[in-house]
């Protein structure tokens, strides 16, 4: 059986651990694998495969902080495999086990013993020029703003066909409930667990009094446009990867997606704990 391997590359501890593990599987009867750029990097060019080849492993292990369990989601692309995201990063806010419990983790993991913990995605639709240019999914946030350009845009966010506002701002972040202890948080979003089906709306700096991060259900849609021609140099972030953006944007719709992400949580830890621990704590 494969299990998809995604390290960090830039970060020595993590290219360390894809190797460790790399041998521990082969040791006990699985296959590792990397999408060959990560390979190359750790040093094990021998596992590494295409995108389009990875197929459906029993398990993805992510070596490195939340961004790198964002890879892995996006490596694998709605397929149904969970992710143990082993932290050797800063935060590891969704991570499942550090790293001097890895194998340990590992092995639960493998075993079908670890507690997993089922999260809501987004997907949005992006019309330019009066065409659907681009279909994408998030397990954080999507936002829509200003992208390298120092003025604000206008934008007009529409919830099922309600405006719900019209205003000149640097975004809107568009969040689930795993993305609300993200880029919603540091923008003044509440946080909310993840047991909570819901899209989490935060503007980002607004230029009005009148404005409240809110939180929609999970079957309502978001629309945002650029109503004002002079201030529509909005491009569209997944995940914290910004989209280029080489036309005006007519709308970007977001809705919640259609799958969700498996994470595996070999602690045990609730939600509530992991809150306390990592924002928290002393």
């Amino acid at each position: 059986m494969r299990v998809l391997l995604v390290p960090n590359p830039i970060n020595e501890r993590s290219t360390s651990a894809a190797r460790e593990v790399a041998a521990w599987l082969s040791a006990h009867g699985r296959e590792a694998v990397l999408v060959s750029g990560d390979a190359e990097a750790c040093g094990l060019p021998l596992s590494g495969v295409s995108r389009s080849e990875i197929g459906q492993p029993e398990l993805a292990v992510a070596l490195g902080g939340d961004g790198t369990i964002l890879k892995a989601v996006h490596i694998l692309a709605g397929a149904d495999v969970p992710i143990l995201g082993v932290n050797l990063g800063r935060l590891g806010f969704l991570s499942g086990a550090e790293e001097p419990a890895l194998i340990d983790a590992l092995e639960t993991a493998l075993a079908g013993e670890a507690r997993v913990e089922r999260r809501a995605t987004l997907q949005a639709r992006v019309d330019v020029g009066g065409r659907e240019a681009g279909h994408y999914h998030a397990l954080n946030e999507i936002f829509v703003g200003r992208g390298g350009g120092a003025r604000v845009v206008q934008l007009q966010v529409r919830v099922n066909d309600v405006l719900l506002w019209d205003f000149a701002c640097d975004g809107v972040i568009v969040a689930t409930p795993t993305g609300s202890t993200a880029y919603a948080l540091s923008a003044g979003g509440p946080i909310v667990s993840p047991e909570v089906r819901g899209i989490v709306l935060v503007p980002v700096a607004p230029h009005t009094l009148e404005s409240r991060p809110i939180v929609l259900g999970p079957s309502d849609r978001v629309d945002i446009t650029c109503p004002n021609p002079a201030r529509a140099d909005a491009c569209i972030t997944v995940d914290g990867d910004q989209v280029p953006c080489r036309r005006a944007l007519d709308s970007v719709s977001i809705w919640a997606g259609e799958y969700d992400v498996k994470l595996l949580k070999p602690d045990g830890k609730s939600f509530a704990e992991v809150l306390a621990d990592k924002f928290l704590g002393e």
